[in-house]
């Protein structure tokens, strides 16, 4: 069998154990995501005291001033799986990008209890972070999956501190971008669908993400959240990463559920893009749709492309969409 170098598969290049001195924070996880050229790993001291994981890759050169990005993972994810592709891309483009590990995740703190937070304190830990490092700068904050709807509510409560006098308030947004996001009535209306259309899907999916069955299975976790054409390898490497990445579960999924659906923006002049995948095998189209319909804009359906739209095969093509938005929004 002919052997593949390694530069075929990017992503085994990053299993190599980073040396500890370049962690501020003791490592978390065996093997801590090895950066690539241009990207800083930052630990923002968060009110609490616990320290949450910031992978930033600033902009090359740019001719006009750029909103940053701030990114936001789902579960079984951490910041490193916006590094891997997304960061390089769009710093390249002209923007100062940041992808957050929320607490309990990737190299992060954890929490006390036994779930790493809920809606309301990890949205306030991404205000907290974008508060204290980018307050002149309104970003565009990007969120995945469940941090698509850490995003929703973050958008829920932005309010201005200048008319309410407060000093808790989120800070404003110059945009906000849900990729493959959790609907804002949550998962339930997509595992009932499931359930009644596709019984088997349904199965699988619970399988592979309540059961974890992904972590052992590398068919699995390949038809949860790539693409059937990506390779054993590269599957793997991605499978390692997601087991290394969460420690505790992002929320307690009977109170999120139970604290659903997120309230609607009131007056909310904030650009949405909403943006799926047509290979999605845990958000449906109708799950898609109705967060479109929320936010009463288009959605936009990418060919090609799985759940995991930042790490799979075609992740140029979601990329590149957004940076179209993107390049809208920058226009006077």
């Amino acid at each position: 069998m002919a052997s593949s170098s390694l530069t075929s598969f990017p992503c085994l290049s990053s299993l190599t154990i980073k040396p500890m001195a370049a962690l501020t924070n003791p490592p978390r996880t065996k093997t801590p995501y090895e950066l690539k050229k241009g990207q800083n790993r930052l630990f923002h001291k968060l009110p609490s005291g616990l320290k949450m994981e910031v992978i930033e890759q600033r902009r090359s050169k740019s001719e006009r001033e750029n909103p940053p990005l701030v990114f936001v993972h789902g579960s079984y994810h951490a910041a490193w799986c916006w590094a891997e592709h997304w960061l390089p891309f769009f710093s390249s483009s002209g923007f100062d990008s940041y992808a957050v590990s929320l607490l309990g995740q990737g190299e992060s703190d954890e929490p006390l209890g036994t779930v790493a937070g809920t809606l309301q304190t990890h949205a306030s830990d991404i205000a907290d972070f974008i508060e204290s490092n980018l307050g002149s700068s309104p970003p565009v904050l990007i969120g995945h999956s469940f941090g698509g709807l850490i995003v929703q509510y973050y958008l829920a409560n932005i309010v201005n501190k200048q008319t309410l006098g407060t000093e808790n308030a989120f800070p404003e947004l110059s945009g906000v971008v849900l990729v493959c996001s959790v609907p804002p009535s949550g998962n339930s209306g997509l595992v009932l669908r499931y359930l009644f259309s596709k019984p088997v899907a349904a199965f699988k999916v619970t399988l592979s993400l309540a059961a974890k069955g992904f972590q052992k299975s590398i068919p699995l976790c390949r038809e949860t959240f790539f693409s059937q054409a990506m390779d054993d390898q590269l599957v793997k490497c991605y499978q390692d990463l997601m087991i290394e990445s969460s420690r505790m579960p992002l929320f307690d999924l009977r109170k999120l559920n139970a604290s659903l659906p997120v309230p609607k923006p009131m007056e909310n002049s904030t650009n949405v893009l909403v943006l799926g995948a047509k290979d999605d095998f845990i958000v449906d189209c109708e799950g898609l749709k109705e967060t479109g319909w929320f936010y009463e804009v288009e959605p936009v359906c990418i060919e090609g492309v799985a759940h995991d739209m930042m790490l799979d095969c075609s992740w140029e093509k979601g990329a590149e969409v957004l940076l179209s938005w993107l390049c809208g929004l920058s226009k006077p």
